[in-house]
């Protein structure tokens, strides 16, 4: 890493509820292998957790209330600064985990847009392997982040498989590839205008008083009843 340089930051989202849990197991072998993948191109990255289960009362209390508690407004603003995402959840019943889709349904739609993800997912069965595909990436979608196209998923019979390590570190590389190019960035920047945000929401580029406001874009002009 040159001098001045600053590290790439690598935020994990794990919605497991165990101790131990998979879920954050398979989020700690992505990340470990995301690092090394980084180093390896000559840069450093400091590596963040977000447990959902320890702050899982406080995330209800902000869907009923709709204002994030301190707790997960904190955890918002981990993912705010991101220059990566890396989230693992549970499968319930064929579906997501309620509490990442609670989590994930405090999030301005703005937050991550353009920002890399590596999606991944665990479960009993690996009649649930397509849930990580089937449901992670379309709420990604709509949140307009930028997801790796490999995606890791593990049932209890997968752990022992050398298949898993050889999808680990081939959606690693996937994810230290869009890092390092910086072609989220890229893509936030130049489009960034033309997207819909949230006045005084969490974004770093949210508008949070009027001289943030550019009232000369079509939707503003034809607000203050222009052509």
């Amino acid at each position: 890493m040159s001098l001045g340089e600053v590290p790439f930051r690598l935020v994990t989202v794990s919605a497991g509820t165990s101790d131990p849990s998979t879920t954050r197991m398979l989020a700690d072998r992505a990340v470990q292998a995301v690092v090394a993948r980084l180093r390896e191109s000559g840069r450093n990255t400091s590596a963040q957790v977000i447990e959902l289960a320890p702050i899982a009362t406080e995330i209800a209390q902000s869907l009923v209330s709709g204002y994030p508690a301190e707790a997960v407004q904190n955890a918002i603003e981990q993912l705010t600064v991101a220059d990566a995402l890396i989230v693992s959840t549970p499968v319930y019943k064929a579906g997501i985990s309620g509490l990442f889709k609670s989590f994930a349904d405090l999030l301005d739609n703005d937050l991550l847009i353009a920002k890399p993800v590596l999606l991944a997912a665990t479960a009993g069965s690996a009649r649930h392997a397509m849930v990580v595909d089937d449901q992670l990436r379309p709420l990604f979608a709509f949140l307009r982040a930028l997801p790796a196209p490999t995606s890791l998923f593990a049932a209890p019979e997968d752990w022992g498989s050398p298949d898993l390590g050889k999808r680990i570190d081939r959606a690693a590389a996937e994810l230290a590839a869009l890092i390092v190019s910086g072609i989220g960035r890229d893509i936030a920047d130049g489009g960034w205008g033309g997207y819909q945000h949230a006045f005084g929401g969490n974004a770093t580029r949210a508008e949070r008083t009027t001289a943030d406001v550019d009232f000369d874009t079509d939707l503003m002009r034809l607000a203050r009843g222009g052509n």
